[in-house]
């Protein structure tokens, strides 16, 4: 498989930032596109545990801001769109399909919590891959915590076995409202080869 051009690798990685103020319109039909791009992204036993709603309307956007910490209350707000990345707790019951060729749905029967830590480890990853996707269909995040997950749950996911984990505000930023990058580890700081 070759390598991307350097272009698409400043877009998704090198180039990319986190934005704070985010405007401009997200149709349905951009948000449908990154999410049928995150949902390649490997998981354990393609157990596909994300679940994301996509706050956009005025009436939804009420709903959400009482979860929000003070600092992210008037960026989210302000955003046209922010998704919410969930995970199902209860993920083995679609594996009949996601993962025909053995039945890996049994290995996760039993107690909910069980469940838990492989759906947040998993969730995780898709959640990662859709701020990569939204970036590879043009649009600009900011992922953060600074929020109450159980007011969240209560008013997004009651009655079901899907939990929130993170939200991402996306948009279209402005470059030049941007603070100065900041440092990354190095190779050596961060990782070794054994």
């Amino acid at each position: 498989m070759p390598t991307l051009p350097d272009a698409s690798l400043d877009q998704l990685f090198r180039m990319a930032r986190t934005h704070n103020e985010l405007g401009g319109e997200v149709s349905d039909e951009i948000l449908r596109q990154l999410y049928d791009l995150a949902k390649w992204g490997p998981t354990s036993a393609n157990m596909c545990p994300m679940r994301v709603v996509f706050v956009k309307s005025r009436e939804a956007k009420a709903r959400l801001e009482p979860a929000l910490d003070e600092g992210n209350r008037a960026k989210t707000m302000a955003a046209p769109v922010t998704a919410i990345v969930g995970f199902d707790e209860d993920f083995h019951e679609k594996l009949p399909v996601l993962f025909p060729h053995t039945d890996a749905k049994s290995w996760f029967e039993g107690p909910r919590e069980a469940r838990h830590v492989p759906a947040f480890r998993n969730g995780s990853l898709q959640g990662a891959y859709l701020i990569l996707a939204a970036r590879a269909v043009g649009l600009d995040c900011g992922p953060m915590s600074g929020f109450d997950n159980a007011k969240v749950d209560a008013e997004f996911f009651a009655g079901t076995a899907i939990k929130s984990n993170f939200l991402v505000n996306l948009g279209h930023g402005d470059p030049g409202k941007l603070f100065p990058r900041s440092p990354r580890l190095s190779f050596d700081e961060a990782a070794r080869i054994v």
